[in-house]
Protein backbone atom coordinates (compact mmCIF):
# COMPACT_ATOMS: atom_id res chain seq x y z
CA UNK A 1 0.00 0.00 0.00
CA UNK A 2 1.82 3.04 -1.01
CA UNK A 3 0.95 6.31 1.32
CA UNK A 4 -0.11 9.58 -0.08
CA UNK A 5 2.45 11.59 -1.68
CA UNK A 6 4.59 8.91 -2.72
CA UNK A 7 6.03 8.00 -6.09
CA UNK A 8 2.79 6.90 -7.11
CA UNK A 9 0.83 9.52 -6.51
CA UNK A 10 -0.35 12.23 -8.54
CA UNK A 11 0.09 15.33 -6.67
CA UNK A 12 3.17 16.94 -6.48
CA UNK A 13 5.37 17.31 -3.50
CA UNK A 14 5.48 20.34 -1.50
CA UNK A 15 9.22 20.59 -1.62
CA UNK A 16 9.43 20.21 -5.64
CA UNK A 17 9.90 23.18 -7.58
CA UNK A 18 6.91 24.44 -8.73
CA UNK A 19 4.68 23.12 -6.11
CA UNK A 20 1.57 25.18 -4.97
CA UNK A 21 1.87 26.67 -1.21
CA UNK A 22 -1.15 25.88 0.53
CA UNK A 23 -3.62 28.28 -0.24
CA UNK A 24 -6.70 26.82 1.66
CA UNK A 25 -8.64 23.20 0.90
CA UNK A 26 -9.39 24.59 -2.84
CA UNK A 27 -5.81 23.48 -3.58
CA UNK A 28 -4.73 24.33 -7.34
CA UNK A 29 -8.32 24.13 -8.26
CA UNK A 30 -9.11 27.45 -6.61
CA UNK A 31 -6.79 29.75 -8.00
CA UNK A 32 -5.94 30.71 -4.33
CA UNK A 33 -2.06 29.96 -4.39
CA UNK A 34 0.73 31.14 -5.51
CA UNK A 35 3.84 29.82 -6.79
CA UNK A 36 6.54 29.53 -4.44
CA UNK A 37 9.53 30.44 -6.67
CA UNK A 38 7.84 33.29 -8.22
CA UNK A 39 7.55 36.14 -4.86
CA UNK A 40 8.09 40.01 -6.09
CA UNK A 41 10.54 41.88 -4.52
CA UNK A 42 10.09 45.25 -3.30
CA UNK A 43 8.53 48.02 -4.69
CA UNK A 44 11.67 50.80 -5.17
CA UNK A 45 11.28 54.11 -3.40
CA UNK A 46 12.23 57.45 -4.21
CA UNK A 47 14.14 58.85 -7.40
CA UNK A 48 15.38 55.27 -8.51
CA UNK A 49 11.17 54.52 -8.49
CA UNK A 50 10.53 56.70 -11.22
CA UNK A 51 10.97 56.22 -15.09
CA UNK A 52 14.20 57.07 -17.02
CA UNK A 53 13.13 60.73 -18.12
CA UNK A 54 12.20 61.56 -14.88
CA UNK A 55 14.99 60.48 -13.47
CA UNK A 56 17.42 62.66 -16.03
CA UNK A 57 15.19 66.10 -14.96
CA UNK A 58 15.28 65.59 -10.79
CA UNK A 59 18.95 64.47 -11.61
CA UNK A 60 19.68 67.53 -13.51
CA UNK A 61 17.34 69.87 -11.18
CA UNK A 62 19.56 68.70 -8.00
CA UNK A 63 22.83 69.76 -9.85
CA UNK A 64 21.40 72.88 -10.88
CA UNK A 65 20.58 73.64 -6.95
CA UNK A 66 23.38 72.33 -6.05
CA UNK A 67 25.32 74.45 -8.13
CA UNK A 68 23.58 77.89 -7.18
CA UNK A 69 24.25 76.74 -3.59
CA UNK A 70 28.01 77.05 -3.81
CA UNK A 71 27.84 80.20 -5.86
CA UNK A 72 25.60 81.25 -3.47
CA UNK A 73 28.12 80.75 -0.30
CA UNK A 74 30.99 81.43 -2.47
CA UNK A 75 29.72 85.33 -2.79
CA UNK A 76 28.46 85.34 0.84
CA UNK A 77 32.26 84.61 2.02
CA UNK A 78 34.16 86.80 -0.32
CA UNK A 79 31.61 90.11 0.11
CA UNK A 80 32.20 89.03 4.59
CA UNK A 81 36.14 88.37 3.91
CA UNK A 82 38.75 90.65 4.08
CA UNK A 83 39.38 92.22 1.12
CA UNK A 84 41.80 90.06 -1.10
CA UNK A 85 43.10 89.46 -4.61
CA UNK A 86 39.17 87.75 -5.59
CA UNK A 87 36.92 89.66 -4.17
CA UNK A 88 38.65 93.27 -5.36
CA UNK A 89 38.91 91.79 -8.87
CA UNK A 90 34.91 90.44 -8.81
CA UNK A 91 33.79 93.37 -6.60
CA UNK A 92 31.04 94.54 -8.92
CA UNK A 93 29.66 90.80 -9.19
CA UNK A 94 29.42 90.31 -5.91
CA UNK A 95 27.85 93.30 -4.77
CA UNK A 96 25.45 92.25 -7.55
CA UNK A 97 24.84 89.49 -6.25
CA UNK A 98 24.68 90.41 -2.82
CA UNK A 99 22.63 93.51 -2.59
CA UNK A 100 19.90 94.10 -1.75
CA UNK A 101 18.55 90.72 -0.48
CA UNK A 102 21.45 88.67 0.84
CA UNK A 103 22.92 91.95 2.26
CA UNK A 104 25.49 91.30 5.50
CA UNK A 105 24.93 93.50 8.23
CA UNK A 106 27.35 92.67 11.67
CA UNK A 107 26.26 95.05 13.69
CA UNK A 108 23.60 93.01 16.06
CA UNK A 109 26.76 90.92 17.22
CA UNK A 110 29.12 93.85 17.27
CA UNK A 111 30.74 94.81 20.85
CA UNK A 112 28.44 98.60 20.67
CA UNK A 113 25.26 97.43 18.91
CA UNK A 114 22.52 100.14 17.90
CA UNK A 115 21.65 101.45 20.66
CA UNK A 116 19.38 104.58 19.21
CA UNK A 117 16.17 105.21 17.37
CA UNK A 118 16.91 107.48 14.53
CA UNK A 119 14.38 109.62 12.66
CA UNK A 120 14.46 111.83 9.16
CA UNK A 121 12.49 114.69 9.48
CA UNK A 122 12.01 116.78 6.33
CA UNK A 123 10.61 120.62 6.16
CA UNK A 124 9.93 122.53 3.40
CA UNK A 125 9.67 126.24 1.65
CA UNK A 126 6.61 126.27 -0.51
CA UNK A 127 5.49 129.09 -2.93
CA UNK A 128 2.04 129.76 -3.83
CA UNK A 129 0.50 130.88 -6.88
CA UNK A 130 0.41 134.64 -5.73
CA UNK A 131 4.28 134.41 -4.96
CA UNK A 132 4.00 133.89 -0.84
CA UNK A 133 6.09 132.02 0.52
CA UNK A 134 5.59 130.17 3.76
CA UNK A 135 7.35 127.06 5.89
CA UNK A 136 5.57 124.34 6.57
CA UNK A 137 6.05 122.14 9.54
CA UNK A 138 8.22 119.56 10.85
CA UNK A 139 7.19 115.78 8.96
CA UNK A 140 9.12 112.54 10.39
CA UNK A 141 9.94 110.86 7.17
CA UNK A 142 10.41 108.07 9.13
CA UNK A 143 7.25 108.23 10.67
CA UNK A 144 5.51 107.16 7.67
CA UNK A 145 7.63 104.49 7.08
CA UNK A 146 6.95 102.60 10.36
CA UNK A 147 3.36 102.88 9.76
CA UNK A 148 3.25 101.51 6.26
CA UNK A 149 5.40 98.69 7.82
CA UNK A 150 2.96 98.18 11.30
CA UNK A 151 1.04 94.84 10.79
CA UNK A 152 2.03 94.74 7.28
CA UNK A 153 3.05 90.72 6.74
CA UNK A 154 5.06 91.53 3.77
CA UNK A 155 6.20 95.33 4.09
CA UNK A 156 8.48 96.37 1.07
CA UNK A 157 12.08 97.15 0.56
CA UNK A 158 11.56 100.96 0.38
CA UNK A 159 9.38 101.11 3.85
CA UNK A 160 12.21 99.15 5.29
CA UNK A 161 15.60 100.55 4.00
CA UNK A 162 15.38 103.03 1.30
CA UNK A 163 14.95 106.66 3.67
CA UNK A 164 17.55 104.89 6.46
CA UNK A 165 19.95 104.06 3.81
CA UNK A 166 19.88 107.08 2.09
CA UNK A 167 20.46 108.84 5.30
CA UNK A 168 23.64 106.49 6.44
CA UNK A 169 25.09 107.32 2.85
CA UNK A 170 24.88 110.68 3.55
CA UNK A 171 26.37 110.61 7.17
CA UNK A 172 29.09 108.54 6.06
CA UNK A 173 30.33 110.99 3.52
CA UNK A 174 30.18 114.32 5.33
CA UNK A 175 31.69 115.27 8.47
CA UNK A 176 29.70 116.64 11.68
CA UNK A 177 29.39 120.08 10.31
CA UNK A 178 27.81 118.67 7.28
CA UNK A 179 31.18 119.23 4.70
CA UNK A 180 31.87 115.98 1.95
CA UNK A 181 34.44 114.53 2.91
CA UNK A 182 35.02 112.93 -0.50
CA UNK A 183 33.66 112.14 -3.75
CA UNK A 184 30.55 110.33 -2.77
CA UNK A 185 29.47 113.34 -0.53
CA UNK A 186 27.48 115.15 -3.98
CA UNK A 187 25.80 111.52 -5.15
CA UNK A 188 24.74 111.31 -1.71
CA UNK A 189 22.82 114.47 -1.13
CA UNK A 190 21.54 114.45 -4.84
CA UNK A 191 20.40 110.74 -3.65
CA UNK A 192 18.82 111.86 -0.53
CA UNK A 193 17.17 115.05 -2.16
CA UNK A 194 15.32 112.53 -4.38
CA UNK A 195 14.10 110.20 -2.08
CA UNK A 196 13.09 113.57 0.02
CA UNK A 197 11.15 114.90 -2.78
CA UNK A 198 9.40 111.52 -3.87
CA UNK A 199 8.14 111.49 -0.51
CA UNK A 200 6.61 115.40 -0.71
CA UNK A 201 5.27 114.41 -3.97
CA UNK A 202 2.60 112.31 -2.09
CA UNK A 203 1.06 115.38 -0.46
CA UNK A 204 -0.39 118.54 -1.47
CA UNK A 205 0.70 121.75 0.25
CA UNK A 206 -0.88 124.02 -2.02
CA UNK A 207 1.66 125.36 -3.89
CA UNK A 208 5.46 124.18 -5.39
CA UNK A 209 8.14 123.49 -2.95
CA UNK A 210 11.33 125.84 -3.22
CA UNK A 211 13.84 124.55 -0.70
CA UNK A 212 13.84 121.84 1.80
CA UNK A 213 15.52 121.14 5.13
CA UNK A 214 16.66 117.75 6.86
CA UNK A 215 17.33 117.15 10.32
CA UNK A 216 17.44 113.68 12.20
CA UNK A 217 16.35 112.99 16.21
CA UNK A 218 18.51 110.32 17.80
CA UNK A 219 17.24 109.33 20.98
CA UNK A 220 19.06 106.47 22.97
CA UNK A 221 17.08 103.33 23.49
CA UNK A 222 15.73 103.11 27.66
CA UNK A 223 17.54 100.78 29.85
CA UNK A 224 15.68 97.62 30.95
CA UNK A 225 13.51 97.80 33.88
CA UNK A 226 16.10 95.13 35.73
CA UNK A 227 19.14 97.42 34.62
CA UNK A 228 20.86 100.41 36.92
CA UNK A 229 21.95 102.24 34.40
CA UNK A 230 20.72 105.23 33.30
CA UNK A 231 20.23 106.64 30.08
CA UNK A 232 19.03 110.00 28.50
CA UNK A 233 16.64 109.69 26.32
CA UNK A 234 15.99 113.19 25.37
CA UNK A 235 16.30 113.91 21.00
CA UNK A 236 19.49 114.75 19.73
CA UNK A 237 18.67 116.71 16.36
CA UNK A 238 21.57 117.05 13.53
CA UNK A 239 21.02 119.70 11.20
CA UNK A 240 21.41 120.10 7.42
CA UNK A 241 21.47 123.72 6.20
CA UNK A 242 18.62 124.32 3.00
CA UNK A 243 18.56 122.90 0.09
CA UNK A 244 17.37 124.43 -3.20
CA UNK A 245 15.02 122.25 -5.38
CA UNK A 246 16.18 121.95 -8.94
CA UNK A 247 14.67 120.03 -11.54
CA UNK A 248 17.26 117.24 -11.46
CA UNK A 249 15.72 116.74 -7.60
CA UNK A 250 11.92 115.98 -8.88
CA UNK A 251 10.97 112.67 -9.54
CA UNK A 252 9.41 111.60 -13.18
CA UNK A 253 6.18 113.13 -13.20
CA UNK A 254 6.42 115.02 -9.24
CA UNK A 255 6.57 119.17 -9.86
CA UNK A 256 4.36 120.19 -6.39
CA UNK A 257 4.36 119.19 -3.02
CA UNK A 258 1.52 120.17 -0.90
CA UNK A 259 -1.29 120.83 2.37
CA UNK A 260 -0.71 119.77 5.84
CA UNK A 261 0.56 115.85 5.73
CA UNK A 262 -0.29 113.30 8.10
CA UNK A 263 2.73 112.78 10.47
CA UNK A 264 3.91 116.71 10.76
CA UNK A 265 4.98 117.53 14.04
CA UNK A 266 3.52 120.36 16.28
CA UNK A 267 7.32 122.23 17.08
CA UNK A 268 8.83 123.76 14.51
Amino acid sequence: MERPGGAGSAGPRAEEPGAWAAGGPGGPGTGTGTLSGAAPGPARAGIAGLSTPYRVLAGAVMVVVGLVTCVHLAMVFLHVAPSNTLSKEGGATIDDWIYPEFEQNWKLFAPNPLQQNISVHVRAEIVDADGDRRTTRWMSLSAEDGEAILHNPLPSHAHQNELRRAWDFYVNSHDDKNRSTGSRGALAEAYLRRIVMLRLGAHDYGGTVDRIQLRSSARRVQAPSWSTEKIGTQPMYRLLAWWTVSTTDLPEGGVAAAGAAPGEEAHR
